[in-house]
C-alpha cells in the first residue's frame, strides 16, 4: 500500500525496476514547477546532461577569475606557440592565448544563445496567443506572415542582415530573432486555441476578466512547457548561427572574442602551417560547439 509522502498531498506509484516512487499527483496543489521538479531531479540522464550544460556555464562566466590573461592581451615573441603550461591551449597568430580566448568567447556566445531565445520566445508568445485567443481575420494574418517567414531562405537573409546590421552582440541577437520566433508562436497559437474554450476560460470571462488578464493569468502560464522546450533548443541554435556568421567574418568582430572567428583564424594555418600543432587551437573552440550542439538536441 502507497503512504502518503511527508506533506501530506496524495501521491500515485511510478511503476519501474525495484520498489516503485511515488509521484505527487497532478491535482494535489503543488502546482506544474514542484511535478516537473520532481521528474527531473529522479531522470538520471537529465541530471548528467544538466551537470556538464552547468559546468561549461560556470567555466565561461568565471573566466576573469580563471584564465590567465585577458583576452586582448598580445605577445607577439610568443606567436603560434604549442601547448605548454604557460599556454595551455597554445597561441594564435599575433601570441593570444588561446585557453583565454576560448573562455570569453565562451561568454559571448552564452549571451548571444540566451538573449536571442528571450526575445524570440517573447515574441513568439505575443503572436501566437494573439492570433489563437482572437481568430477570425486577425489570426489568418498572423499565420501568413508567419507561413511566409517559414518559406524565405533563413542563411541568405542572415548573412545580407549581418552584414550591415552585425559587428555586435546586439546586432547578431537582433538578427538571430527576426528567424527564431515563429516556431515559437505557431506552438503557443496551437495550445491557446485548444484552452480558450476550456471551462476555466469561460469561468474567467463570466467572472469578467479582460481578455489581457486571461491571456496573462490563465493561458499563456498553461502553454509554458512547449516554450521552454522550444526556448532551449533556439539557444544552441542561436549559438551555431552566431559562430557561422563570425566564421565567415560578418558575425562579431575582432578583438572580441568569438568561437566562430577563433576558427576563421585558426584555419588559415591549418593549410599554412600544418606542422605547428593547430589542433590546440582550432581544436577546442569546435569542441565547444559540439558540446553546446550536443545539449541542444539532447
Amino acid at each position: 500500500m502507497a503512504r502518503l509522502p511527508a506533506s501530506g498531498s496524495p501521491a500515485v506509484p511510478r511503476p519501474g525496476p525495484g520498489r516503485a516512487r511515488l509521484e505527487p499527483a497532478q491535482g494535489s496543489g503543488q502546482g506544474f514547477w514542484a511535478l516537473a521538479w520532481y521528474r527531473f531531479r529522479h531522470h538520471k540522464v537529465a541530471l548528467a546532461g544538466a551537470a556538464v550544460v552547468l559546468v561549461l556555464v560556470l567555466v565561461t562566466l568565471l573566466a576573469g577569475p580563471i584564465a590567465p590573461y585577458r583576452f586582448e592581451d598580445i605577445d607577439l615573441t610568443a606567436r603560434l606557440r604549442s601547448p605548454s603550461w604557460r599556454h595551455l591551449l597554445g597561441t594564435d597568430t599575433i601570441g593570444h592565448d588561446v585557453f583565454t580566448r576560448l573562455l570569453y568567447a565562451g561568454r559571448v556566445s552564452l549571451l548571444v544563445g540566451f538573449s536571442a531565445a528571450v526575445a524570440a520566445a517573447s515574441a513568439g508568445i505575443l503572436i501566437g496567443a494573439t492570433a489563437g485567443f482572437y481568430g477570425g481575420w486577425l489570426d489568418n494574418v498572423l499565420m501568413r506572415i508567419t507561413d511566409v517567414s517559414l518559406a524565405l531562405p533563413d542563411l541568405p537573409i542572415l548573412i545580407v542582415l549581418s552584414k550591415y546590421l552585425g559587428g555586435s552582440v546586439a546586432g547578431i541577437v537582433f538578427v538571430i530573432s527576426l528567424f527564431a520566433w515563429r516556431g515559437v508562436a505557431r506552438l503557443v497559437r496551437g495550445e491557446v486555441l485548444k484552452l480558450r474554450g476550456q471551462e476555466f476560460a469561460d469561468a474567467a470571462r463570466a467572472l469578467g476578466a479582460t481578455d489581457l488578464r486571461i491571456l496573462a493569468r490563465h493561458l499563456v502560464p498553461n502553454t509554458l512547457a512547449p516554450v521552454i522546450v522550444a526556448a532551449t533548443l533556439i539557444v544552441g541554435g542561436a549559438i551555431l548561427t552566431e559562430a557561422a556568421l563570425s566564421f565567415l567574418g560578418i558575425g562579431i568582430q575582432p578583438p572580441v572574442p568569438s568561437w566562430g572567428n577563433m576558427l576563421q583564424n585558426a584555419q588559415d594555418f591549418i593549410l599554412s602551417a600544418p606542422r605547428r600543432r593547430p589542433q590546440g587551437r582550432s581544436g577546442p573552440p569546435a569542441q565547444a560547439l559540439g558540446h553546446r550542439a550536443g545539449s541542444r538536441d539532447a
